[in-house]
């Protein structure tokens, strides 16, 4: 019996895992996962454009950022890790593909598979919300918080395989607690209640009141009011799974084919399957519970974690430190430390093991050194000349050739160059670009305003008047896109980069002896000088485009990129992957991926990129 019981859930696990890395056809078993319920006490239970704040496809200067398996049964053999990520944050919640976690600001950092998940535009359903959370969870494939207000928020898959679920469209109302997994979430409302959405396969909610509930492969666990558990859903496939022991409970957690509960005397209890061993916990007192998929880990009452079960990928080996909390995932673990530390360890095949040192929200390229914002508003230089640093939370940046400037999240401006700070522009602005040795900015009331550090002898610095809705700083010369979409270029006019062709565009950008803008149809034309072919883009449709040196890149509507012209150093050959924004420098370029990670490609004299492969630069703040 038990051998046809482990063929059973062999065949179900591996067609979802041929799936998942890439197999074809829609799945003939149940989606399962680890459990993705949130403890009481907040501990999370398993389960060149224009820098412009908050504008995305506009492109405005030279190298301006664009807009702003389981455990004992799946992936073997692949090395485990062991990583952290320096911070304070209050919890964390370890899926099958991503690993999100609530920092102490209310605010939620995610990585992994952004393709499977919800680590940044899980298929489509957008990027990890902003906004203050009290709680997160992560399933097999979206993802679900609990904002201040009590009203959830979800993100990431709403369609697979067929099943219009819609697991990422909670009801509207308050909750106190959310659990998500595959293809079905639920939530502990204010007064007790248990709702559910999502694709259900199995019994509706019970009535009653509960605390916690918990949403595991197929099935479900709450803790009533009363301390007794209540399980519901599927029981065929886990071996008596859906009826839980007798006794009074302070949390429960539902993993792959096994449920474990914390007991009030702080005894932990298991039920299912025990395959592995997963069902089989230690003795001792706990303070807390998390089964993954086919194994369990919990956390003592001195703060050590000990896990037991499945531990192909080192997903039940953790290290030795202190913990405040566990969340275990489909192959991987992560906790949070005493010192709000995130430490994960496991498979980290879609790199969940491995968290982000920094998410970025745009970069820009300069002539020899490059300059990122991370979505927390720090901003991070690399490359050519650690100039003066200027404190602050910046929107957006630009880096030009000589000189670098910031919108500040206040509206302020601030500049510096190689050689420390600079003289910057007074006033509110909306968007900044900084070409050869002049800045232009986007004042509130769309009118623009530049300056220049040396001469305005071509007269860049001279701007029209109008209302316009970007402007991009090139080297000698300017171009705005007006607010009916034309485009008005002013200063050299040195093979005609500043003849700015008829139509409607939606973006401009102005390189060092060329100009593109993108037209509303999102093709792309080009004007100036055309020797290295940096005018002559491809016909296809973009969503922003960046003019270097003697080179162009541009941002598919598909989020590939394109570039064209000179690739002397490798600055027009751009890496495969989805990117949100590109910026072409003099010689080199970088995009920000999808993920929210930089990567850059080109020349790398200055350490201005690494090339072929993604920078992490050092966090630090400008």
């Amino acid at each position: 019996m038990m051998v046809k019981r482990i063929s059973v859930r062999m065949a179900v696990w591996l067609v979802l895992w041929a799936a998942a890395c890439g197999g074809s056809g829609r799945k003939s078993g149940p989606e399962v996962g680890p459990g993705g319920g949130a403890a009481p006490g907040g501990i999370s239970g398993s389960g060149g454009t224009q820098a412009t704040a908050g504008r995305s496809g506009e492109d405005g200067g030279i190298g301006v950022a664009s807009g702003g398996g389981s455990a004992g049964t799946g992936r073997s053999g692949l090395s485990p890790e062991t990583t952290s990520l320096a911070g304070t944050f209050v919890s964390v919640s370890a899926g099958r593909y991503a690993t999100c976690a609530v920092k102490t600001d209310g605010t939620i950092v995610c990585w992994g598979d952004d393709e499977n998940c919800c680590a940044a535009n899980g298929y489509g359903q957008g990027p990890v919300p902003a906004g203050n959370f009290t709680s997160v969870s992560v399933g097999l494939y979206h993802a679900c918080g609990v904002q201040l207000d009590g009203t959830i928020a979800c993100w990431g898959d709403d369609v697979r395989n067929g099943y219009d679920a819609g697991p990422s469209a909670p009801p509207a109302g308050a909750f106190s607690s959310v659990s998500a997994e595959g293809r079905e979430s639920c939530g502990v409302r204010m007064d007790g209640t248990i709702d559910c959405w999502g694709y259900r396969d199995g019994a509706a909610p019970p009535a009653g009141t509960f605390v916690s509930v918990s949403v595991g492969g197929l099935q479900i666990c709450g803790v009533k009011t009363d301390m007794t558990l209540a399980c519901w859903g599927t029981d065929s496939y886990y071996h008596g799974d859906a009826t839980p022991p007798a006794g009074s409970f302070t949390s429960v957690s539902v993993g792959g084919y096994h449920s474990c509960g914390l007991k009030t005397d702080r005894s932990i209890a298991c039920w299912g399957s025990n395959d592995f061993g997963e069902s089989t916990p230690p003795a001792g007192t706990f303070l807390s519970v998390s089964a993954g998929f086919a194994y369990t880990c919990g956390l003592k009452i001195d703060g050590t974690i000990t896990c037991w079960g499945g531990n192909s990928n080192g997903e039940g080996t953790p290290p030795v430190r202190t913990f405040v909390s566990v969340s275990a995932g489909s192959d991987h673990t992560c906790g949070v430390e005493t010192d709000g530390t995130v430490t994960c360890w496991g498979t980290n095949f879609y790199g969940q093991v491995t968290p982000h040192a920094g998410i970025f929200a745009s970069v820009s390229a300069g002539y020899n050194r490059t300059c990122g914002v991370q979505t927390d508003g720090i901003a991070t230089c690399w490359g050519f000349q650690q100039f003066g640093r200027v404190a602050g939370t910046f929107a957006a940046f630009s880096a030009g050739e000589d000189h670098t400037c910031g919108l500040k999240a206040d509206g302020t401006i601030a500049c510096w160059s190689d050689y420390g700070p600079d003289e910057a522009p007074a006033g509110m602005f909306a968007s900044v670009s900084v070409g050869g040795s002049h800045g232009c900015g986007l004042k509130p009331d769309g009118t623009v305003s530049c300056w220049n550090w040396h001469v305005n002898d071509a007269g860049q610095s001279t701007p029209p008047a109008g209302a316009f809705a970007s402007v991009s700083a090139g080297e000698l010369h300017t171009c705005g896109v007006k607010t009916d979409g034309s485009i008005v270029c002013w200063g050299d006019n040195n093979n005609g980069k500043a003849i700015a062709p008829a139509g409607i565009f939606s973006s401009v950008s102005a390189g060092c002896e060329h100009t593109c803008g993108v037209k509303t149809d999102g093709s792309v034309l080009c004007w100036g000088a055309n020797d290295s072919g940096q005018s002559a883009p491809p016909a296809s449709a973009f969503a922003s485009v960046s003019a270097g040196g003697t080179h162009t890149c541009g941002v598919k509507t598909d989020g590939s990129i394109a570039c064209w012209g000179d690739n002397q150093y490798g600055e027009a050959t751009p890496p495969a992957g989805t990117f949100a924004s590109v910026s072409a420098g003099y010689s080199h370029t970088c995009g920000v991926k999808t993920d929210g990670s930089v990567t850059c490609w080109g020349d790398n004299e200055y350490q201005q990129c690494t090339c072929g492969g993604s920078y992490v630069p050092p966090i630090s703040p400008i």
